[in-house]
């Protein structure tokens, strides 16, 4: 049962990025929106495998949160990079 609830929080997340992020915000910072997706994915089962068996979803919100930044800046910044070669 814990599994399944970690797994719904980490698609929650990654959905939220996607819907907040928009479409129409992404012209010219496609690497952050795809940095922000796949950030906040990877931070939200990090974030839930490192919390205590009790904290498991505060976890993987706090780690999907953090990651999704994380990663929005860091495609942001790859994007730019290529972009100006």
């Amino acid at each position: 049962m814990r599994a399944i609830s970690v797994l719904i929080m980490a698609v929650l997340a990654l959905t939220a990025s996607v819907v907040f992020t928009g479409c129409e915000t992404a012209n010219g910072h496609e690497g952050a929106v795809i940095g922000g997706a796949v950030g906040a994915a990877g931070g939200a089962l990090i974030g839930s495998a490192a919390a205590g068996s009790g904290n498991r979803g505060t976890g993987a919100l706090v780690g999907g949160a953090l990651g999704g930044a994380v990663g929005a800046l860091a495609g942001d910044q790859i994007h730019d990079k290529k972009k100006s070669q």
